[in-house]
């Protein structure tokens, strides 16, 4: 369902029915699109929980009825089961209606060899899939995604595929890495072609290499696809080159999960600080104040142009410029969210592109030059 590219939503009331796995790519196709998107549903998976708590879709916890159709310019029938009775409902309103093209999930030839294909889906933009990956995705018999996949490639999958959301949210609802490699396996084990559509690159920050472990030693057949990497895509969208021939000779991508002088941390921030290079920080956002105290407190220039690159390759796409020293609190209050980018360094003072919205800074900080 391609709906940025066959209709003019932008503006529209869409009535989703329907909150399992299969609403995912709808939802994302209908936010391209520019539509103002409803779910209702019982039982709604991790990833919509998480779109709706960062504002982008209304999302209701119960069963459609007919008063949902009151306003609306299209429904789009997310569960095979609600097919049928909400086409009767759209057809009395006189309200047009995509219908479910999920079939059931037959099981697969006795004595087929299962695989499973790790795909890397890029930042979120659907355009930046690679060929290899939109092609394991239509021949897939399961896909099991993330939140930050590409999730409007999810209409790209066959009418049998099933879907399995196992969405990670930042201090929020998850699904343990051990149920995921158990999923991918036991799947794999029933005959099935099995595509773990991740967002990103599967080998940056991804957990790809647990998986691929996982698999292998049940003896099932991998495959890797690699993605874009947000590390890379993040930047580039904002303007933003990693390298430059008069700023930088390289860059660095670090893990910001975890804070400087925490336990687990393997970092060493004083050399990060003394590298030179671009610092690239992904899932820092909650640890950001920490990690650029530390990096100016180990002898980084507290002037050290920085950028926050916010749903890079998304609708929602916004950036934040600031000094190193300030780019923390810049950035809350423009209420940057997960998931975000955090590029350190001179290339962070360029502005290649149109500038994108930014946030005056809090009172007392200097922003750096955009």
């Amino acid at each position: 369902m391609s709906f940025a590219a066959t209709l003019d939503l932008t503006g529209s009331a869409v009535l989703v029915a329907g909150a399992g796995a299969d609403a995912l790519g709808p939802v994302r196709s209908l936010l391209d699109a520019g539509a103002v998107v409803r779910v209702v549903g019982r039982s709604p998976v991790d990833s919509l929980l998480d779109l709706a708590e960062r504002g982008q879709i209304g999302l209701e916890h119960r069963s459609p009825s007919p008063v949902d159709l009151a306003a609306v310019h299209l429904v789009v029938v997310a569960a095979p089961a609600l097919d049928e009775v909400v086409r009767g409902w759209c057809a009395d309103a006189g309200i047009p209606v995509v219908g479910s093209r999920r079939l059931p999930t037959g099981p697969r030839p006795a004595g087929r060899q299962g695989s499973v294909v790790l795909v890397g889906g890029g930042p979120g933009d659907p355009g930046l899939v690679t060929v290899a990956g939109l092609a394991a995705v239509r021949g897939a018999d399961v896909v099991v995604t993330d939140r930050l996949a590409p999730l409007a490639v999810l209409d790209e999958a066959p009418a049998h595929a099933e879907v399995i959301d196992v969405a990670k949210i930042p201090r929020g609802a998850f699904t343990s890495q051990e149920r995921i490699n158990e999923l991918l396996v036991e799947h794999a084990r029933a005959g099935r072609r099995v595509v773990r559509l991740k967002g990103g690159d599967p080998f940056v920050f991804g957990r790809g290499g647990e998986e691929w472990q996982a698999c292998a030693e049940a003896g099932i057949p991998v495959e890797v696809i690699p993605g874009v990497s947000s590390a890379l895509a993040g930047p580039a969208l904002a303007g933003v080159p990693l390298t430059h021939r008069t700023l930088t000779q390289g860059f660095t991508v670090v893990s910001g999960h975890l804070p400087p002088g925490d336990p687990g941390s393997t970092l060493d921030w004083g050399a990060l600080a003394r590298s030179g290079t671009t610092l690239v920080v992904l899932m820092g956002i909650a640890t950001l104040p920490a990690i650029t105290a530390e990096l100016v407190a180990q002898g980084l220039p507290s002037a050290t142009p920085a950028l926050t690159v916010m749903e890079a390759g998304l609708p929602g796409q916004r950036s934040v410029r600031a000094t190193v020293a300030d780019i923390a609190a810049v950035g809350e209050v423009a209420g940057v969210r997960a998931p975000a980018v955090t590029v350190i360094g001179p290339v962070a003072g360029l502005s290649l592109l149109a500038p994108g919205p930014t946030a005056p800074p809090p009172p007392g900080a200097s922003s750096a030059a955009g």
